[in-house]
């Protein structure tokens, strides 16, 4: 007597179940961190030639990034930009004023990226939208991911403060304020929460 072979549903059953398993945690493949202590945003301007360096001392980061799951990768970073310090009392009240940030009308900037690009030698980029005084545009953040329990990601951006109304009238000449800013930023970090 020959054992009977299981009818097709059955023999279906177990690699259907595979791929769903699959399917369901595909999306998961990229881990989601949020930033830790140590972690730095920072920017770079020229006024009347002379270079300045600042930093926002507040942000929140949300990213979810797998070098190996590019198509599961997103960032989201929202910066309340009162926060802003050049380390120069009189240039930083003017930051937040209605000429630039105008931080009482559009308190937040936001940073929100979802389309990756391997740039090879462990560089990558974000082609992102940055929404800043009610204007969005796009903004690449090309970036290095170092992993580890607490990964690093360092990375940089140039944008056109002038292409957001930043400093628009009496300040939109280059030669008293430049227009090029360059946007750097250290992020530590940690496991998202639940």
């Amino acid at each position: 007597m020959t054992a009977s072979r299981p009818a097709a549903p059955a023999r279906l059953a177990v690699p259907l179940l595979a791929l769903a398993a699959w399917l369901i945690a595909g999306p998961a493949a990229a881990a989601d961190y949020t930033a830790a202590g140590g972690s730095t945003l920072g920017f770079r301007g020229e006024a009347q030639g002379e270079p300045f360096d600042g930093r926002f001392q507040r942000f929140d980061a949300r990213i979810r990034f797998d070098p190996a799951a590019l198509g599961t990768a997103r960032f989201e970073v929202e910066i309340p930009l009162e926060s802003a310090d050049s380390q120069n009392a009189e240039r930083d009240d003017t930051m937040k004023g209605d000429d630039f940030f105008a931080v009482g009308a559009h308190p937040l900037a936001r940073y929100e990226a979802s389309a990756f690009r391997d740039l090879g030698g462990g560089r990558f980029a974000a082609d992102g939208q940055l929404t800043l005084r009610g204007t969005t545009r796009p903004v690449v953040l090309e970036f290095t991911w170092t992993a580890g329990a607490q990964p690093v990601l360092e990375g940089q951006a140039t944008l056109d403060r002038t292409a957001f109304g930043v400093g628009g009238g009496d300040w939109a000449d280059p030669g008293t304020i430049a227009h090029e800013v360059r946007v750097s930023t250290r992020l530590v970090l940690a496991p998202a929460t639940p």
